[in-house]
C-alpha cells in the first residue's frame, strides 16, 4: 500500500464522524423516516464500506427503492458502532452491514431496542481471513497463540468467529488489538501487529498491496454460513413506519436475490463505494446474500455469543425480526 493510499484511508476514517454529523443535522427534526404508508418515505442509511452492503447499493443503483416508493439516503461510516448513537436517537433509520454482535449486546444491555429489518450476509470461505506478512515466522494457527492480531472491534464478530475456529483446531487464542480496517495494512506493514483478521474488500487489497499470506480461512468450520451482519433499525422506527420499513425490506430482498444469482452485480458495485479496484473486486471472495432471514441460523450466532461470554443468555432472534 502506498503512502498516498495510507493518507487517503486515514483521512476518510477521520472524515467519517463529520460526514455522519452532517447527515444527522440534515435530518433536523429527529424523525427522518417516511410517512408510514410506504409512499414517498425517506430512509437514512448508515453503511459500511464492506461487501456486506452490496445489496443496498444494488437496490439504489437499479431503482429498487424508487420502485417501492421510498427515497434512501446513504451515508458511509467506517464502523457500525459509530452510527449506533444516531440510530438509538432516531437520527438515522437503518445501519447497513451492521454486525449482529454489537447490536445484540446493546439490545441485551437495554441501550438499544434493536430490530432486524433484513439479513445482510453469511460467512463463506475466505470472505475474511487472518493474514500475516509474506516472510512471517508464523506458519499455522497454533503459532497465533499470544501473538498480536488486529481486529476491527474487540470482543466482536471477528474475535467470536476466530476463537471458535481456533478452538476447533485445538489452537490457543491470540492477543487482540483494535485497529480499524483501513489502518490494518499500515499496522501490518510496520510490524505493529503480527497478523490481521480482515474482511473483504480489505482482505484482497492487503493481499495484493502487501503480498500478505493467508494463515487462517475465517470462513471455515465451525462458522461457515453463520449470519454476521444485517440491516438494523429500532423497534420505535419499525412501529412508527411499518410500510416504509416493509418497502425497504422488499427492495433489499430483491437486491439480495440479484447478488446471489449474479455475483458480477456485486463485483460491479464494490469499486464504487469501497477502496478496492475493479481487478480486486473481480477476484475477491464474496459472502452469501440470503433474501430471507432465518431465525434458526441467527440462533447459531446467539448461542456462540453466549458460549464465549458475549451474551449473558442466548437471545431468541425471532423476537427481533421486523415482520
Amino acid at each position: 500500500m502506498t503512502s498516498r493510499q495510507v493518507r487517503t484511508g486515514t483521512a476518510r476514517a477521520g472524515a467519517t464522524a463529520a460526514a455522519l454529523a452532517l447527515l444527522i443535522a440534515g435530518c433536523g427534526n429527529g424523525d427522518p423516516g417516511g410517512s408510514g404508508d410506504g409512499k414517498g418515505g425517506r430512509v437514512s442509511v448508515a453503511a459500511l464500506p464492506l461487501a456486506d452492503s452490496a445489496a443496498l447499493y444494488i437496490a439504489q443503483d437499479r431503482g429498487l427503492f424508487k420502485k417501492e416508493g421510498i427515497d434512501v439516503r446513504i451515508q458511509p461510516v467506517q464502523q457500525s458502532i459509530q452510527a449506533l448513537p444516531a440510530l438509538s436517537k432516531g437520527q438515522v433509520d437503518v445501519i447497513s452491514g451492521a454486525n449482529y454482535v454489537t447490536f445484540l449486546q446493546a439490545y441485551e444491555k437495554g441501550t438499544l431496542d434493536a430490530r432486524i429489518l433484513a439479513e445482510g450476509v453469511r460467512v463463506t470461505p475466505h470472505m475474511m481471513d487472518v493474514l500475516v506478512p509474506k516472510d512471517s515466522p508464523i506458519k499455522n494457527a497454533a503459532d497465533l497463540k499470544g501473538k498480536k492480531v488486529a481486529v476491527n472491534i474487540l470482543n466482536n464478530i471477528q474475535t467470536l468467529t476466530l476463537n471458535a475456529i481456533l478452538e476447533k483446531q485445538g489452537a490457543g487464542r491470540p492477543s487482540y488489538r483494535q485497529i480499524a480496517f483501513p489502518q490494518m495494512a499500515p499496522a501490518l506493514e510496520k510490524g505493529q501487529v503480527d497478523a490481521v483478521h480482515v474482511v473483504e474488500p480489505f482482505d484482497s487489497a492487503i493481499q495484493d498491496d502487501l503480498k500478505a499470506r493467508v494463515l487462517v480461512d475465517g470462513g471455515s468450520a465451525p462458522v461457515e454460513s453463520l449470519p454476521i451482519s444485517g440491516y438494523l433499525t429500532t423497534a420505535q422506527y419499525a412501529k412508527k413506519h411499518p410500510d416504509t420499513a416493509a418497502a425497504f425490506r422488499r427492495a433489499i430482498a430483491a437486491a439480495s436475490k440479484i447478488a446471489a444469482r449474479d455475483p458480477s452485480a456485486v463485483r460491479e458495485q464494490l469499486p464504487k463505494y469501497t477502496k478496492v479496484s475493479a481487478a480486486q473486486a473481480d477476484s475477491m471472495a464474496l459472502p452469501s446474500y440470503p433474501a430471507t432471514t432465518d431465525p434458526g441460523e441467527l440462533r447459531r450466532l446467539t448461542e456462540l455469543m453466549h458460549e464465549q461470554g458475549l451474551l449473558n443468555k442466548a437471545v431468541d432472534p425471532s423476537t427481533l425480526l421486523v415482520k
